[in-house]
């Protein structure tokens, strides 16, 4: 996740090196985003009899590869081909590890062991992307992706090291994809939550640097460590989400939403000084902490006898959503204002809040 989300806090300088505008610069995250939407199913049905262990080492051997490629980029272009290669093992690694909880623990503890596997998202955003901003900015962009290179390479090494076998459950066919979309409703509404809300988060977090330093009047030195605070705020978010997911699943998700769109809205009416911006910032990332593992949850109790089709499905809608976001981020702040990618988020997070409340009730949601 800190791979593909390491752009995040590095966009402005990243443009100005390699002369390209703040929207266009979007794109490393647009790029990936779509490659990882394409990249989950079809990781997930040709790689289906190989053994998960060895899968996930060989996508996260590419992710580290591709960090070290983007960090000797001397044009733009190379850099974006890089970042394909990031959103194949992106897409791949979630289509299967999103749902490994379910193999690895008892039936009662996998809502908590989702909420720790997918506990890396949010460290990637207190540990990864916050300290990649900080990277950037005492030794360059550069040097930010070199060492997210490296420590994929660590994390390689590790997981080989810890992670026990896990051999393939049987092969899944390309047509089981869209007969489960089409036939569970849960799985259908899980698609379209995580598609409304993943890219209303992205149309604005992708831009979260000029929205601090733009709407909230947040001097540069001090973003990095107010992502640093937003990533914490958000696995608080997750592992309070994991706690009431297993009894609360629709209401946790759909007070997510709501917190979301406040959030956000609430940025953009405001304008706040720095101070307030910094508070709505750190709600903003409690609530979306909570996303991942309520949506993965999701999906694993609208289909739990295909947990790996409905994760790759999962995938697929979030990396998407991520790719879309970022799109519409771009063309927003280049067209319009900065917090007109604020209004678009809360928007996106009240539309989701209302698919997951019209949803039929079931003794899983």
């Amino acid at each position: 996740m800190t791979s593909e989300l390491l752009p995040v806090g590095l966009l402005s300088p990243i443009g100005s090196d390699l002369d390209v505008s703040t929207g266009t610069a979007g794109l490393m995250l647009t790029v990936p985003g779509l490659v990882a939407a394409a990249a989950g199913p079809v990781v997930a049905v040709t790689a289906a009899r190989v053994d998960r262990r060895v899968l996930l080492a060989a996508l996260v051997g590419v992710m580290a590869v591709a960090n070290l490629v983007c960090a000797v980029a001397p044009h733009y272009a190379v850099l974006l081909v890089a970042r394909v290669a990031i959103g194949v093992g992106v897409g791949g690694f979630w289509a299967v590890a999103g749902g490994l909880a379910v193999r690895l623990v008892p039936a009662e503890d996998v809502p908590r062991a989702t909420a720790i596997v997918l506990g890396g998202v949010s460290a990637a955003s207190v540990a990864g992307v916050p300290a990649g901003t900080l990277i950037g900015e005492l030794g360059g962009w550069r040097a930010a992706f070199a060492a997210v290179g490296v420590l994929g390479l660590v994390a390689l090494a590790g997981l080989l090291a810890l992670v026990p076998p896990l051999p393939s459950r049987g092969p899944i066919a390309f047509s089981e994809l869209p007969r489960l979309l089409r036939r569970n409703t849960g799985v259908r509404i899980g698609v379209l939550a995580t598609f409304l809300l993943v890219t209303g988060h992205f149309t604005a977090y992708t831009f979260v640097r000029p929205i601090l330093d733009e709407v909230g009047g947040v001097d540069e030195t001090l973003i990095g460590a107010l992502l640093m605070a937003y990533g914490v705020a958000g696995i608080v978010g997750n592992f309070v989400a994991g706690t009431r997911i297993a009894a609360h699943l629709r209401g946790t998700l759909m007070a997510l939403c709501a917190g979301l769109a406040a959030a956000t809205a609430l940025l953009a009416v405001l304008r706040p000084g720095p101070a307030a911006a910094s508070v709505l910032l750190i709600a903003w990332g409690l609530a979306y902490g909570g996303v991942s593992v309520s949506l993965q949850t999701w999906m694993l109790k609208a289909a739990p006898t295909a947990s790996e089709a409905a994760s790759s499905l999962l995938v697929a809608a979030f990396n998407l959503s991520i790719a879309l976001g970022a799109l519409i981020g771009g063309a927003t702040i280049d067209r319009t204002t900065t917090t007109g990618v604020l209004w678009a988020a809360g928007l996106l997070a009240l539309l989701a809040a209302a698919a997951v409340g019209a949803s039929p009730k079931t003794r899983t949601n």
